[in-house]
């Protein structure tokens, strides 16, 4: 049998500078070469195992929704709410409620909010 582990995402970005700001202030990832090429792509570290990779595409037309999104956990959801609301950083819950958190069905408290191009991240709690 195979198995695997997650490496990276990859998206497409429209002002990669932006979104490495938003990224690395929001999120706090730190940036990392960019071992792949020489390219002007830039890669972050979401944890010592997986990045986020920033695709400079000017003139892409992204198309978001909510069903497309990446997910991360964090032990304290209050406190990033918190630095949400410090970066007046729009957020919501599943039925995009504003400033509202959502419990799944299995407990798991979550909020959503978009980056600078659209793109829908989760937060959840990790108890």
């Amino acid at each position: 049998m195979l198995t695997f582990s997650f490496n990276h995402i990859a998206i497409s970005v429209s002002n990669v500078d932006q979104s490495v700001d938003f990224y690395q202030k929001v999120l706090q990832f730190p940036e990392i070469e960019n071992t792949a090429s020489k390219s002007k792509t830039r890669w972050l570290a979401i944890n010592n195992e997986v990045q986020l990779h920033l695709i400079p595409r000017p003139n892409a037309e992204i198309k978001t929704n909510k069903a497309v999104h990446f997910a991360l956990a964090t032990s304290d959801l209050k406190s990033f709410i918190g630095r949400l609301d410090e970066l007046k950083i729009e957020f919501s819950d599943w039925r995009d409620t504003p400033d509202k958190s959502y419990i799944r069905n299995d407990g798991i408290k979550q909020i959503y909010f978009q980056d600078p191009d659209g793109y829908w991240i989760e937060i959840n709690e990790d108890f």
